[in-house]
């Protein structure tokens, strides 16, 4: 009999176990979803704008950019194949599009902040409008795990501003 008892305790507590795990996995993935939900709705906002202003056909990237001011950008290519960049601010008027072959790709935006500054580790880079302009933000994190952003020109690929040490 006490064999029963135990088999039987064992069970309620794996099946015990089992819901707890399940219930923090139900509860993880809601603040998941609704935690991402504003990126996915600029995402999409942008993606729309984009294609009334281009014939955008392919998304690879999206940008959401706050410096002065907020803006999202869109790289991807058109239907031609083209590598576009469609920069939108905020307000959704005076939309920006550009050739991305008349600008930096990101991974030369990072290989230039990698070159210049070095033993800093890059945690991520946006494009967006930095006055009037379209600039890349990167971030880093140096060995003392401080944050700097350095602003660099889409166009030209100069460094417009640093912000250290935060």
């Amino acid at each position: 009999m006490k064999t029963k008892d135990k088999e039987h305790r064992r069970v309620v507590i794996l099946l015990s176990a089992i819901t707890v795990l399940l219930v923090v996995i139900l509860f993880a993935s809601i603040f998941y979803l609704r935690s991402s939900r504003p990126m996915r709705q600029a995402r999409n906002e942008a993606i729309e704008i984009a294609e009334r202003y281009t014939d955008l056909a392919e998304v690879e990237q999206f940008y959401w950019f706050t410096r002065e001011e907020t803006s999202f950008s869109i790289v991807g290519k058109d239907t031609n194949n083209n590598e576009i960049v469609v920069i939108i601010p905020k307000s959704g008027e005076k939309v920006s599009v550009y050739n991305q072959g008349d600008g930096l790709t990101e991974a030369q935006a990072k290989a230039f902040v990698r070159d210049n500054h070095q033993g800093q580790q890059i945690q991520k880079a946006a494009l967006g409008i930095f006055k009037g302009e379209p600039a890349w933000e990167v971030m880093t994190k140096d060995d003392q795990g401080r944050l700097n952003y350095y602003l660099i020109g889409f166009k030209d690929g100069e460094e417009i501003k640093a912000v250290t040490e935060l």
